[in-house]
């Protein structure tokens, strides 16, 4: 299990659940499939999937859970086309002007007679938590899905108080300094990608892929005014990535020195090779994450977000 993706959130507190508090927490909103009338469900459901029977799956103070929704598909199209239809029928037996509540409640109806025939798909999306850094990481490169997970986890736990990380530095003022002065500290590699946005329009966005990013055309962006807003960066022959101002990670990559430390695990029990790269994962993601903060002037714990 190798997360992709991290979106990260301080604990504000220290995380006192036992294993077992946290396990019964999480089997009281546990998983269970649509109903012919629901159009989604959400709950928890065991990170080794599907041979693994508890909730949470834990390994030197670092706790995986996971989360999954199922989803009935309706697509908007067909509905939109439907409620057209049947209004269109009413106004003309009628002879009436449908109104907005009424149509409301017609797309209601559509949405309920189609819902038991519907389709669905389910969506995995996996955390853990670092208790002894007071972290909670989130394999999802996008605010609505990281956003879902804690809510749901704060819904079943009655209380989470987190945050995202705050700097000292804004990242964007540093990744354009590392462009504008062509150089970066001791453990960090550009790669070949960032994104350029103007200070004053924030719309008006240059995307550049496959490109050196110490050529003269990226320094003619620079110094027409625009900063840099992501970057792809490899750590310490270590770690890939692409991270962005809000210091949220996407098209995370293990690097070979990683792979051929969990290459050295010579096990086919799939249990023990989750294990093994999860504890892997976690200890790399644990040195790495306090780094990444140092370069941006270190955490900020007294800005408020």
């Amino acid at each position: 299990m190798w997360f992709k993706n991290l979106s990260c959130y301080r604990l504000l507190e220290p995380f006192s659940l036992t294993e077992t508090q946290f396990e019964e927490s999480l089997k009281r909103r546990e998983f269970r499939p649509c109903g012919s009338l629901e159009q989604f469900t959400l709950g928890w459901v065991a990170p080794i999937h599907p041979n693994g029977n508890s909730l949470i799956h834990v390994a030197n103070g670092f706790i995986m859970i996971c989360v999954c929704k199922e989803e009935k598909v309706l697509p908007p199209a067909v509905i939109n086309d439907m409620v057209s239809e049947k209004t269109f029928e009413i106004e003309k037996k009628e002879q009436r002007k449908i109104r907005k509540k009424e149509r409301e409640n017609i797309r209601d109806d559509i949405i309920h007679t189609l819902l038991p025939r519907a389709l669905s798909f389910t969506r995995r999306t996996y955390a853990y938590i670092d208790t002894r850094n007071n972290w909670l990481i989130v394999d999802s490169g996008t605010t609505n899905s990281a956003d879902e997970l804690t809510s749901y986890l704060r819904k079943t736990l009655e209380s989470l108080k987190i945050k995202p990380p705050s700097t000292k530095d804004r990242p964007a003022l540093v990744f354009t300094r590392w462009l504008e002065e062509q150089r970066t500290p001791a453990d960090i590699s550009l790669e070949n990608e960032c994104d350029l946005r103007s200070t004053d329009k924030e719309t008006n966005i240059v995307r550049c892929k496959r490109q050196d990013l110490f050529s003269e055309e990226i320094q003619a962006h620079l110094e027409a005014g625009k900063e840099c807003i992501k970057l792809a960066l490899t750590w310490n022959d270590r770690l890939s990535f692409i991270v962005d101002e809000n210091l949220t990670i996407k098209r995370l990559q293990f690097l070979e020195l990683i792979q051929d430390q969990a290459a050295e695990v010579d096990s086919q029990d799939k249990a023990q090779l989750f294990d093994t790269h999860f504890v892997i994962m976690t200890l790399e993601l644990a040195a790495f994450l306090p780094k990444l903060l140092e370069l941006f002037g270190g955490e900020d714990t007294h800005r408020k977000q």
